[in-house]
């Protein structure tokens, strides 16, 4: 059986999207899954155990009928049984009823009369459970299964090395992801899950780095012996520059990678962080952890557990979270 899925949206959305994945291969051991994604997504299938081969298509691109047409082509030829999307918009919806997939799965709502089955759209549940739905629609019932990733050898073995490069191997440490850039939060599901219209700036998903450095600087009073790592992006000197000059002694590592970035959060004792994709990382991967929400709900993004705990902005603004609540609960949550 050939099965391809399509997952529009950031790196959360496509992890997100695993435990679905993860299912089909559970119920049919010889399937071909095959997922069409955004190009700035496909890093996210480094650590999926399930998937055989991502097809790039920038769904958000201003995309020409030739563009469209080249995508129907593609599906088309590899000849594929069944076709799953979580997008409801009636364009995919057309395109997958064009492609001759003799089974057509989605959601309700605009476009969903291409499709041969519409699955009811449930959204105050965890966002793997939303998807999970989905597979209603080739008579998969089963409860939606724990979100799990599957990090390659090598990654865990460059994590081993860079926890000793850092001084961390035997101490434990806690990590602080404060930024949403590169490894993006869960696009599609704010867009799903939204219940305030009015609109929210990238700004207003950032927390201070003053109030990073506050933190941190707690911890090390608190914790003297405990590091604590701050993960960087490329694009993110400034943020590191400006940290560093604030606590000289802090250790830095590079988010480059996603799979190394999984083996070095399933490595902490801790991680603090904004909603961003690294969350559902560290979801799978079981680390305790803490997220500082914006403007998502924490409902969708967190599954409900003593280990995933959520700080919600009470204005939709990271900034407006204050130090003395996100210490309260790392220290008695």
């Amino acid at each position: 059986m050939r099965v391809v899925a399509l997952v529009s949206g950031g790196i959360g959305d496509q992890i997100l999207f695993f435990p679905t994945i993860d299912d089909i291969k559970r119920y049919y051991p010889n399937a071909q899954i095959d997922v069409v994604t955004e190009p700035r997504s496909k890093a996210a299938y480094r650590v999926s155990k399930s998937v055989s081969e991502v097809i790039a298509f920038d769904f958000g691109d201003r995309n020409s009928l030739a563009d469209w047409g080249n995508l129907v082509g593609t599906i088309r030829d590899r000849e594929y049984d069944i076709a799953i999307t979580f997008g409801q918009s009636w364009l995919i919806g057309l395109i997958l009823w064009l492609t001759g997939i003799p089974t057509r799965v989605g959601f309700q709502g605009k476009g969903s009369g291409f499709l041969t089955y519409q699955v009811p759209l449930n959204q105050q549940q965890y966002a793997p459970c939303i998807y999970h739905d989905l597979l209603k629609g080739i008579g998969i019932n089963s409860p939606c299964p724990e979100l799990t990733v599957n990090v390659p050898k090598a990654d865990i073995e460059w994590a081993t090395n860079e926890q000793k490069r850092l001084g961390i191997k035997d101490s434990g440490y806690v990590l602080i992801y404060g930024r949403s850039t590169e490894f993006n939060g869960s696009s599609e599901m704010k867009t799903l899950s939204a219940t305030d219209s009015s609109p929210i700036s990238e700004t207003d998903n950032i927390y201070p780095l003053e109030n990073w450095v506050h933190i941190i600087q707690d911890f090390q009073r608190k914790q003297p012996e405990m590091p604590i790592i701050v993960i960087a992006e490329p694009n993110d000197e400034v943020f590191v520059r400006s940290i560093k000059e604030s606590i000289s002694n802090i250790k830095v590592m590079l988010a480059n990678d996603i799979g190394r970035l999984t083996a070095i959060i399933a490595g902490a004792n801790l991680m603090l962080c904004t909603d961003s994709a690294p969350i559902h990382l560290s979801v799978a991967v079981q680390t305790y952890t803490i997220v500082l929400f914006g403007s998502a709900n924490p409902t969708t993004l967190l599954p409900q557990s003593d280990k995933f705990l959520a700080i919600k902005s009470p204005t939709g603004k990271l900034a407006d979270i204050p130090v003395a609540t996100v210490l309260e609960k790392v220290w008695g949550g």
